[in-house]
């Protein structure tokens, strides 16, 4: 057999690894992400009124809106986390009292009805603007 003198044998340079990750090791990012989401949540507890604080609101017409609401669940996580229990919560419209372990709104009052008001039991205050 006659090789063609045209033809010239290369030998091929190896191809470059391809992009695409381990399969394992993808199923492994998405379980880790996962499990520190699910952390997160579960870490983050939604707040709880009570039927005597629902009560205080509806009958002096307190009105605290949705961002409110959530900047004092956000601010109730934060005393819980600084081992606060029973808390003042002072904003615009209202002063709560509250549970920040439990993450529980005990009762409310208009805020000008707060100012000659003496709280007992309260080892930390959440001011809100």
């Amino acid at each position: 057999m006659c090789m063609d003198p045209r033809v010239h044998l290369r030998s091929l340079a190896p191809l470059p690894s391809s992009p695409v990750k381990n399969v394992k090791n993808i199923n492994r990012e998405k379980s880790n992400f996962k499990n520190v989401f699910q952390s997160e949540l579960d870490n983050f507890q939604k707040l709880i009124i009570t039927k005597h604080a629902k009560s205080r609101i509806e009958s002096r017409n307190i009105l605290i809106d949705d961002k409110k609401w959530l900047e004092i669940e956000q601010k109730m996580t934060e005393a819980k986390e600084k081992g606060l229990k029973e808390s003042v919560v002072i904003t615009d419209e209202a002063t709560l009292l509250v549970n920040a372990q439990t993450h529980t709104v005990i009762t409310a009052l208009l805020r000008s009805e707060a100012k000659d008001q003496i709280f007992s039991n309260i080892n930390g205050t959440i001011l809100i603007d």
